[in-house]
């Protein structure tokens, strides 16, 4: 039996899949237009789009600078620090993100700032300094928080196998030339392992997009918690998440198409 390895539309079909959910989505959008119901939902819902935006947009950047930091202590000399990294690895992707997201806000915020107030408490009784309270680190922010540990870990298994591609050869010459280990690594190692590791960012990014969702069990205002809300008030389940879902496949594969495209650039011009 013969196994296609490449979607169909990267095989020159056309992407029928496509037409076929831009004429759902059209459909859908002529309801939300047309009907006083739907739009109310539609009004509701979307108000908790910057949120899910902003709760997105920095726990991927931050996931991303911890999972590479991650990666390079994994590749390090120092074999207790290979253990450290590959530690935090493991554990950290053996644990949901809805538990983590629990832990973070209910256990780790509580002891950062018992920690804190220990730390600081000349300062505090000296009158230089207020105590924390919990209350200070909002919910958003410890979402952001358990949202970037649970994904870095992945994301340093991404980048480990990104940079571990690269030709050894291309670092010796590297190293012949004079370039220093910084230098290699920013000017050699970096470039190339990003078009390895894009496509597999990528869709951890469109992930992370439906797992902003979680953040709602917190009381974050996100596109779900809006939905939460106007449904438990009004009962009309099946109007608001429907829309949910309507407004979180246009995120996704909106987002999908965008980054298929620059990652195809990213490949031609790498070609040229």
């Amino acid at each position: 039996m013969a196994f296609q390895t490449l979607p169909a539309s990267d095989k020159g079909d056309r992407p029928w899949w496509l037409v076929a959910f831009g004429v759902m989505a059209l459909a859908i959008g002529i309801v939300i237009f047309v009907s006083d119901l739907y739009a109310q939902v539609f009004g509701t819902v979307v108000k908790g789009l910057g949120v899910t935006v902003f709760v997105t947009l920095v726990g991927f950047a931050l996931a991303s600078i911890l999972g590479l930091g991650i990666a390079l202590l994994g590749m390090a000399d120092s074999t207790v620090l290979r253990q450290i990294a590959r530690f935090y690895v493991e554990v950290v992707r053996g644990i949901p993100i809805l538990v983590l997201l629990f832990y973070i806000a209910f256990v780790g915020a509580p002891a950062f700032v018992a920690l804190y107030n220990i730390v600081t408490a000349p300062l505090a009784t000296s009158g230089l300094l207020e105590p924390m309270v919990v209350r200070d680190i909002s919910l958003m922010w410890r979402a952001i928080i358990a949202l970037m540990i649970g994904y870095s870990a992945f994301i340093a298994e991404i980048f480990r196998a990104g940079i571990q591609s690269i030709d050894k050869g291309q670092i010796e010459a590297a190293k012949a030339l004079g370039l220093t280990r910084t230098q290699r690594f920013r000017l050699i190692v970096l470039p190339q392992a990003m078009r390895v590791v894009f496509p597999p960012l990528s869709n951890d990014f469109v992930a992370m997009v439906k797992d902003s969702s979680l953040v709602s069990v917190l009381g974050v205002a996100d596109i779900t918690q809006m939905a939460k809300v106007y449904a438990s008030g009004s009962f009309r389940f099946f109007e608001t998440y429907s829309i949910v879902a309507y407004v979180y496949l246009i995120l996704t594969i909106g987002l999908s198409i965008l980054l298929r495209g620059f990652e195809q650039r990213m490949r031609a011009r790498s070609q040229r």
